[in-house]
């Protein structure tokens, strides 16, 4: 029977993993218990796991993973043998107006956690079963031609943001403790997730919500930075795979096998809330903004080795994945309206207030 820690549970991706463990799905079998550590900053919403509330295999605890003594106390009392770190500060614009929280939670978060993982591991009586699942990002590999191969997982590391340098380091130091203490990490990297429960500052999110409300959509520079993007719940299978049965010292590269420019996934997004019953959904309501200073203009995920190895694969095409997040988001004001309190209304305001000035506008 498998007892699982997940730090960062009550964020977009996290809580999807939740779900996905509690599911009794057959990857999942055998799972007693589910523990969630997260510290509730802006993105993590204990709303995102309301539907787990009522199994008793699960529970949530308000902490820091930077918390060392908190952390070693809680792997102990849970007697965890599954941890999957999901904790992290995630995103670019953030990281490039403040990079010192994704300094504090990625680098020194992960190795205060790797440190209290090692000594808990010590103490278990069957410490070789053990799995420390880390959680990281393809753009730790930088940024990629047209004609450039996807990233494997023998692509070297190219960071360009202070968040995908924070996310390369701490991708580092887990390798380390592997290789050095002999702690059974296994690291994972993906492509851009979307999805129900995404924190309205991110692309997919952003452009719903402001083309319900009749506004400009800021597409930044042309439109035309190519991104892979992954369904958050086949994510979340993948994590569950790789923890389960994948090889410590290894790492897996998880893609959605949907590569598509900005500008292109934009105009999808509108033509699904048209089909929905939103007509004020037009492409007209698409302005070319400022561009965000060293933006990657390409990432895409060469996901074969988990598909081979793991037995995995997306299940969810970029089009039937969309429409299952518009409709979500249709479905849940509620949740819209918990998210957007005044701190993320001060954060738009202050991220896209530098870049109104249009460029263009699509015609």
């Amino acid at each position: 029977m498998k007892r699982c820690l997940v730090t960062g549970g009550a964020g977009f991706i996290g809580s999807a993993l939740v779900r996905y463990l509690l599911s009794g799905q057959e990857d999942a079998a055998g799972v007693s218990r589910v523990v969630v550590l997260d510290k509730l900053t802006y993105a993590g919403r204990r709303e995102n796991l309301a539907e787990c509330g009522q199994d008793p295999r699960f529970s949530f605890l308000q902490g820091d993973i930077a918390d060392s003594e908190r952390v070693g106390q809680l792997l102990e009392e849970e007697a965890i043998d599954s941890l999957f770190h999901l904790a992290a500060e995630s995103h670019v614009d953030r990281s490039i107006e403040g990079p010192e929280a994704f300094i504090q939670t990625n680098l020194v978060g992960t190795y205060r956690l790797l440190q209290a993982a090692h000594e808990h591991q010590k103490k278990m009586k069957n410490g070789q079963n053990f799995r420390f699942l880390h959680v990281s990002t393809d753009e730790v590999f930088g940024t990629l031609g047209a004609q450039d191969p996807a990233f494997t997982e023998e692509t070297p590391y190219r960071p360009n943001s202070p968040y995908s340098a924070s996310k390369a380091g701490s991708d580092h130091l887990a390798r380390a403790w592997h290789h050095t203490f002999g702690l059974p990490v296994i690291i994972t990297n993906c492509s851009n997730n979307y999805g129900p429960r995404q924190y309205p500052e991110k692309l997919i999110p952003v452009m719903i919500l402001k083309a319900l409300a009749g506004e400009k959509l800021p597409v930044y520079g042309d439109g035309s930075n190519i991104r892979d993007w992954l369904f958050v719940d086949d994510h979340a299978w993948g994590l569950t795979t790789a923890c389960f049965r994948g090889v410590p010292g290894e790492s897996y590269n998880f893609g959605g096998r949907a590569e598509v420019s900005n500008l292109e996934l934009v105009k999808t997004l509108l033509s699904v809330l048209r089909e929905l019953g939103h007509p004020q959904a037009t492409e007209k309501l698409i302005s070319f903004v400022k561009d965000r200073p060293g933006h990657d203009w390409r990432y895409a995920i060469d996901g074969s080795k988990s598909e081979r190895e793991l037995g995995w694969r997306p299940q969810e095409t970029i089009g039937t994945g969309l429409r299952r997040t518009v409709e979500w988001y249709l479905k849940n004001g509620d949740w819209i309206r918990s998210v957007q309190d005044d701190g993320h209304k001060a954060w738009m305001q202050a991220n896209y207030q530098g870049r109104s000035v249009t460029v263009g506008i699509l015609n």
